[in-house]
């Protein structure tokens, strides 16, 4: 037999718990406009995706209303936000705001 690890296999490193560490946060991230602030702990945000329609080539925006965790307590309809992706925290609610980019005007 050869000191070798088998196929597919990875041999145990010490540094495997470092790898991790520096692994990349794979969680999507979006920027979308504030909607409506009216609940608790919960902003609604339209995020407007751009797509090209199959048959007539021609650009379409299409408007997805997101629910996320709001703990700012100080939005307004009209900021501009960047989401992040997390676990389920409510029926409808998967994101969260990390952090404001525009204020409204």
């Amino acid at each position: 037999m050869s000191d070798t690890p088998a196929e597919g296999t990875t041999p145990d490193r010490p540094d495997e718990a470092a790898a991790d560490e520096s692994r990349a946060n794979r969680r999507k991230v979006r920027e979308g406009l504030v909607l409506s602030v009216k609940m608790d702990h919960t902003a609604v945000i339209g995020v407007v995706d751009r797509v090209r329609h199959a048959r007539y080539a021609k650009t379409v925006q299409r408007t997805k209303r997101l629910y996320a965790h709001n703990t700012d307590a100080e939005l307004k309809p009209g900021d501009r936000v960047r989401l992040q992706e997390t676990r389920p925290l409510s029926k409808l609610k998967r994101w969260r705001i990390t952090e404001v980019l525009e204020r409204a005007k």
